[in-house]
C-alpha cells in the first residue's frame, strides 16, 4: 500500500494538510514557523496538498500545476533554521498522530517529513 492510498489518496491527504495548517495556526511551538507564511494559509495547503498527493503515489498535482517543486529553491528566501525545522515537525507529528492509526506507517511518515524538514534547512 502506498502512502497516498494509506492516508486516504486525495481527500485523507487534504485532511491531514488541513489539520497541519490548523494546528500552525494555534500552537505556541509554531510561531517561528507560522510568521513566515501569509496571513492566508489557502495557497500554502493548497500546494502543500498537491505537492504531497504526487509525491506519495497519487496524480502529480504540483507538477502539473507548478512545474518541478524544487523545493529548497522556494523556501530559499526564508530563514528556515533548526528551530524553523523543529517547529514545523510539531505540528506534522500532531497531525499524523491524530490521523495514522498504523505505529508502523506513522513511524515511517514521520521519518519521511524529518527528512523534508531538514533538507528545507539553509542557516
Amino acid at each position: 500500500m502506498t502512502a497516498y492510498e494509506l492516508l486516504g489518496r486525495e481527500e485523507g491527504i487534504r485532511t491531514l494538510v488541513d489539520r497541519f495548517y490548523e494546528l500552525m495556526d494555534v500552537l505556541p511551538e509554531a510561531v517561528t514557523i507560522r510568521a513566515m507564511h501569509p496571513e492566508d494559509l489557502t495557497e500554502s495547503a493548497d500546494k502543500l496538498w498537491m505537492f504531497l498527493v504526487g509525491r506519495f503515489g497519487g496524480p502529480n498535482l504540483y507538477v502539473e500545476r507548478h512545474g518541478h517543486p524544487r523545493l529548497r529553491m522556494r523556501h530559499a528566501p526564508f530563514a528556515v533554521d533548526a528551530e524553523a525545522a523543529s517547529a514545523w515537525m510539531v505540528c506534522m507529528n500532531r497531525a499524523l498522530d491524530e490521523q495514522v492509526e498504523d505505529p508502523a506507517a506513522r513511524k515511517e511518515l514521520k521519518a519521511f517529513f524529518a527528512m523534508v524538514a531538514q533538507h528545507m534547512r539553509n542557516r
